[in-house]
C-alpha cells in the first residue's frame, strides 16, 4: 500500500487533462507507442467527436521515480501520519533501491464540463489526491473553482500545474500568481508543464509520488490489509457476458475471484466472477487489495442490485471483543439532483420496455440520469428524464441512441417548478410544462441559481447586459487577478440552462466561463406557453415562461417549427397561445400535387373537376389529418 498512488486529474473544461493523461500513459509504458492515440482514455465516440471528456476513466500505471526520491514518514495536510515521500539530495543505496521499485499509479481522468460534476465528485472520493490543471493562457476559470472546492471538501493533497506554457500566449508568471493566491501555496509548489510537448510532466510524475499520500479510509485513518474487506463502487457499467461490472476502490482487505460479496445498501448477494484492474482495459487479477482500484464482474442482470455509493464486503458481520457486530458502510455519495427534464418517447410504441431497460443500464454508467414513466396523447408511453444540464440531456439522448439502437423522440426542455396551491396540493413539483394547469393556484415558483461569472475586465459591460437580460438580481463583481473579474448575481435557473454559456462565450471573445448552485425557489410571473399545431395543443413543446416574454418566445418557435416541419397535402396552422388567446399564428402551406398532369387536350372543365374534387380532399385532410413530429424536429428545437 506505502507504494500506491490515487489521484485524479481536475480543471476547467479543455484546459488539458486527457492530453496530460496521455504523456502520463507514455511515460510509463502503460499503452504501447503502435496502439497509441491522442486523447486515449477517450473510450467514446461522442467523447472524441466533441473534443470534451463525458466518463470518467480509471487507469492502473506502474512508475519507477528516480534514484532521488526515499520513503520517510511525515504528516500529511490532514495531521495524519502517513507514509510520504520527499527528495533528497544524497545518493545512498537505500535511496536507490527504494528508487528501483515501482510504484502503482490509479489515475481517474475526470471531466471538466459543469454538466458532469457528478462524475468529478464520486472519482474525489475515491483517491487521495489531485492534480489541479489550469491552462497557462487563461487562467483559473469558473469549473476550476468549482472542482477545487470539492477536493477541498474530501481532505485532497493538492498538486497545483499550470500547462500549455508553450504557447505564444501563455501568460505563465500571470497564472502562477493566481494559484498561489487560490491555494495560499508557494510558488515553488507550482509545476509547469506542456501536456503537448511532455516538458516538466515527468517532474509532474515525480511529485505525485512525492506529494500525494498513500491510500487512506474514506473518512479519515489509514488503510488495513488485514481488516474485513470493504470497497466503495463509484461507478459501473453492464456486460452481456459477466453481468454488471462494479468499478470499486477497496479501502480495507483483501477480494479474491470466487469470493462470495454483499450490497450493504440493496441487500444483494453475488459471486465473484472476475476481478481486476483498469490498464486502461479491463485486466483480470486474482486478488484486488487494499488501496487499490479496480473491477468486480457480479454476474447480476437486474440493473438496481447494483448501486454507485453502495459498499462491497464479503460479510455482514465480522466478530469484535467476542461479540458478532455489523460492518459500518463507508460514507456514500449525496444524491444527485437533477436541473434540467425532458420526455423521452420512443418512435416505435412497441420499444417502450426496451427504452426502459436501456435507461436503466444508461443509468449505472451515469448515476446523475433520474427517469419515471409518463404517458402523452400523442407520443404515447414513454420516460419523464432528469440531467444535470441540456449537454447532459443531449449527450443521454445521443447515447441512447447510439449504444441502445434507440430512436426517441426527446421532447422541450424544462426545470421544476412549484405549484403554490392547485389541485395537486400545496407546493407540489411539477417537471413538466404541460402538468401546469390552466388555474387554480396561487403562483407559480420557479427555481433560482446563484452565478458566478468569470471574465475579462474588458468584458464586463456585455456581461453585466447579458445578466440583465438573464433577469438576474443582486448583481456584484470583484477582481480575480489583475484584468479578470468574478461577477455574481442571482439568475433564474431557466434562464442560464438553454444558450447562456454560448451567449457568454460570444460576449468574452471565447474568455469567459461560469458556474452556479441552486438556491431556493421563488414565485414569478409565469404563464404556460402552448403551442399548437393544427388546433391540436403538443404537450411535448409546451413551456413555462415570464409572461412578458411568452409572445417573443411564442413567435420565436412557431417561426422555427415553420422552417422545420414537413409539408402536408393540406395547410397547416401552427399558433402560440397562453393564458386563453392565441398570441401568434403562421400557415405552413399545403403541398400541390398536380392532378391534371397526365391530362392533355380537350375541354377545360375536365381539369376544373379534378381541382374541386383535390379541393374537397384537402378539406377533409385538414378537419381530420394529423401532424407527425419528426424527431429531428424535437432535436432542432432542443439546440435553439
Amino acid at each position: 500500500m506505502e507504494r500506491i498512488r490515487n489521484f485524479v486529474i481536475i480543471s476547467h473544461v479543455d484546459h488539458g487533462k486527457s492530453t496530460l493523461a496521455d504523456r502520463f500513459l507514455e511515460l510509463t509504458g502503460t499503452v504501447e507507442k503502435r496502439k497509441m492515440r491522442e486523447q486515449f482514455l477517450d473510450q467514446m465516440d461522442l467523447e472524441r467527436e466533441r473534443g470534451i471528456t463525458i466518463k470518467m476513466q480509471p487507469v492502473r500505471m506502474m512508475y519507477r521515480p528516480s534514484a532521488s526520491i526515499k520513503s520517510i514518514n511525515r504528516p500529511d495536510q490532514s495531521g495524519l501520519d502517513q507514509n510520504v515521500l520527499t527528495k533528497r539530495s544524497d545518493s545512498s543505496s537505500e535511496a536507490i533501491h527504494q528508487a528501483e521499485r515501482f510504484f502503482i499509479l490509479n489515475l481517474i481522468d475526470t471531466p471538466g464540463h459543469a454538466d458532469f460534476t457528478y462524475e468529478v465528485s464520486r472519482a474525489l472520493a475515491a483517491v487521495e489526491g489531485a492534480i489541479l490543471l489550469v491552462d497557462a493562457t487563461q487562467g483559473i476559470q469558473a469549473q476550476t473553482v468549482a472542482n477545487l472546492e470539492l477536493a477541498r471538501r474530501e481532505g485532497l493533497a493538492l498538486l497545483p500545474a499550470v500547462n500549455k506554457i508553450d504557447l505564444p500566449a501563455a501568460r505563465v508568471e500571470e497564472v502562477e500568481g493566481e494559484l498561489v493566491r487560490e491555494l495560499g501555496c508557494d510558488r515553488g509548489d507550482v509545476l509547469k508543464i506542456s501536456a503537448k510537448t511532455g516538458e516538466g510532466v515527468a517532474a509532474l510524475l515525480e511529485a505525485i509520488v512525492g506529494r500525494i499520500p498513500p491510500p487512506r479510509v474514506r473518512g479519515g485513518g489509514p488503510t488495513r490489509t488485514g481488516a474485513v474487506p470493504r470497497a466503495l463502487i463509484f461507478d459501473s457499467h453492464f456486460d452481456p457476458f459477466h453481468g454488471i461490472i462494479a468499478h470499486v476502490r477497496v479501502f480495507e482487505g483483501l477480494f479474491q475471484k470466487g469470493d462470495s460479496i454483499n450490497f450493504i445498501a440493496t441487500e444483494r448477494r453475488a459471486d465473484v466472477l472476475e476481478l481486476g484492474y483498469f490498464s486502461p482495459a479491463l485486466q483480470p487479477a486474482g486478488t484486488l487489495g487494499a488501496g487499490e482500484i479496480g473491477y468486480i464482474a457480479t454476474g447480476l442482470k437486474q440493473p438496481e442490485a447494483v448501486r454507485v455509493g453502495d459498499t462491497v464486503v464479503n460479510s455482514r458481520t465480522q466478530e469484535a471483543g467476542g461479540k458478532t457486530v455489523e460492518i459500518e458502510p463507508l460514507p456514500g455519495y449525496e444524491e444527485p439532483r437533477p436541473v434540467v427534464f425532458a420526455s423521452f418517447y420512443p418512435e416505435d410504441p412497441e420499444a417502450f420496455e426496451k427504452l426502459r431497460e436501456s435507461l436503466a443500464k444508461a443509468q449505472l454508467n451515469d448515476g446523475a440520469i433520474s427517469f419515471a414513466p409518463e404517458s402523452s396523447p400523442s407520443l404515447g408511453r414513454g420516460f419523464r428524464v432528469g440531467c444535470l444540464g441540456m449537454l447532459h440531456l443531449e449527450i443521454a439522448g445521443e447515447r441512447l441512441r447510439r449504444e441502445y439502437g434507440l430512436a426517441v423522440v426527446v421532447t422541450s426542455p424544462s426545470v421544476a417548478y412549484r405549484l403554490e396551491g392547485g389541485p395537486y396540493g400545496e407546493g407540489t413539483l411539477v417537471s413538466s410544462a404541460a402538468r401546469v394547469p390552466d388555474g387554480g393556484y396561487r403562483a407559480i415558483a420557479e427555481p433560482w441559481a446563484r452565478v458566478e461569472v468569470y471574465t475579462p475586465q474588458r468584458s464586463l459591460g456585455a456581461v453585466m447586459e447579458l445578466l440583465r437580460q438573464a433577469r438576474a438580481v443582486g448583481i456584484e463583481h470583484h477582481y480575480r487577478g489583475e484584468a479578470r473579474l468574478a461577477v455574481a448575481a442571482d439568475v433564474p435557473l431557466a434562464d442560464i440552462l438553454a444558450d447562456f454559456s454560448d451567449a457568454l462565450k460570444r460576449v468574452t471573445e471565447g474568455y469567459g466561463s461560469f458556474r452556479y448552485e441552486l438556491v431556493g425557489y421563488r414565485p414569478g410571473d409565469l404563464v404556460r406557453l402552448d403551442i399548437l399545431i393544427a388546433d391540436r395543443r403538443e404537450e411535448a413543446l409546451s413551456r413555462v415562461v415570464p409572461r412578458d416574454r411568452a409572445y417573443r418566445e411564442g413567435r420565436a418557435i412557431i417561426e422555427k417549427l415553420k422552417a422545420l416541419l414537413p409539408r402536408q397535402l393540406f395547410a397547416v396552422s401552427i399558433q402560440a397561445a397562453a393564458a386563453g388567446r392565441i398570441l401568434a399564428r403562421e400557415t405552413l402551406p399545403a403541398l400541390k400535387k398536380d392532378v391534371t398532369g397526365y391530362l392533355y387536350g380537350g375541354d377545360r372543365t375536365r381539369k376544373m373537376k379534378l381541382w374541386k374534387k383535390q379541393k374537397r380532399g384537402k378539406a377533409r385532410l385538414e378537419i381530420r389529418g394529423r401532424v407527425v413530429i419528426p424527431s429531428d424536429v424535437f432535436l432542432q428545437l432542443l439546440r435553439r
